[in-house]
């Protein structure tokens, strides 16, 4: 578990923040405004205005890049594929939760504002911490449950068996949509969150997974469950345009079910 050390008012000195101009042959001009966040400081969090030729960025990711590799280095932030797969550079881009590397920087009126996800504990910068959102994920058990007399033949699955799992398994985990519901912001210890709901409910749509009735025993609770209040924030910013919203509902349907 990371060990965090917060400033002392844990609050963005607006004051202190650092700018940076581009140079006056920049073709195409945008200024970024970016959360920064040293936990080996005792200031606190501040944000600094980089202003930055884009005329070779298309992306968000693209100008971070460039701001790390030309304007400062101590830029902190998750990046991988850069293709919309891995979910590694969520953050929160002009007020909303998504992936810097599909964000394109001509949807963007104005500054650029980026910050964390937030409600989550920053380690630096833009890095999140995720520690307890993957620890959640494993607790759902991911993976395919076979009974112990099961044979080792192969699983076969109709077409209309295998479309039940659509709109589920294309979930990145980038917690875009958990860090967006206000219930799993309050009880983020408790609640597992739409991303990770999402995920159980790809497990209980699956006709070859023969561990229903214990998924379902596992996420009855008052807390994991039905701290949802369908807010809808969830399918709104999903990256990937899933809705664990419809998932969740899903898995409290089939609660009632099983209980009638």
């Amino acid at each position: 578990m990371v060990e965090f050390r917060l400033p002392p008012k844990s609050r963005i000195d607006k004051k202190a923040g650092k700018k940076y101009l581009a140079n006056q042959s920049a073709k195409k001009k945008k200024t970024f405004n970016i959360y920064r966040y040293n936990p080996e400081g005792d200031s606190n969090p501040t944000i600094d205005s980089f202003e930055l030729d884009v005329e070779n960025c298309s992306m968000v990711l693209d100008a971070l890049i460039k701001i790390k590799a030309e304007v400062d280095s101590s830029l902190t932030f998750r990046k991988s594929c850069r293709e919309g797969i891995c979910g590694s550079c969520a953050m929160n881009i002009d007020g909303t939760n998504t992936l810097a590397c599909t964000k394109s920087i001509d949807d963007i009126k104005g500054d650029v504002n980026i910050y964390p996800l937030p409600h989550m504990h920053v380690i630096k910068d833009l890095v999140a911490d995720m520690t307890n959102f993957y620890a959640q994920y494993e607790s759902i058990q991911p993976w395919m449950k076979k009974s112990s007399n099961s044979n080792n033949s192969e699983n076969f699955q109709s077409p209309k068996e295998r479309e039940k799992l659509d709109g589920l398994y294309e979930c990145i985990l980038c917690a875009c949509c958990s860090t967006s519901c206000p219930s799993y912001w309050w009880n983020g210890d408790k609640y597992l969150g739409p991303a990770v709901l999402l995920q159980a409910n790809r497990w209980l749509q699956d006709s070859r997974d023969e561990a229903k009735d214990e998924r379902l025993d596992m996420l009855e609770d008052a807390f994991k469950l039905y701290r949802c209040h369908t807010i809808m924030n969830c399918a709104k910013t999903c990256p990937k345009g899933l809705n664990p919203a419809k998932s969740i509902s899903q898995i409290k349907q089939m609660m009632v079910e099983r209980k009638d």
